[in-house]
């Protein structure tokens, strides 16, 4: 017997739920964690040098 589904092909089961495709993976695009991660460090320098200068003034 021949399967009715086996002959139509299946775009619509490939993704049912519509997602978008997957990004490639490599270096284009790729976040920049080193860049990250030295604003970061500058902006808890920032808020150290805050909370000092506003207890040398206000205290």
């Amino acid at each position: 017997m021949n399967d009715p589904m086996k002959d139509q092909p299946q775009a619509g089961l490939e993704n049912p739920m519509q997602h978008p495709e997957e990004q490639p993976t490599g270096s284009d695009g790729s976040p920049k964690f080193g860049r990250l991660l030295i604003v970061l460090v500058l902006v808890v320098i920032l808020i150290g040098f805050i909370t000092f200068a506003s207890e040398w003034l206000y205290s």
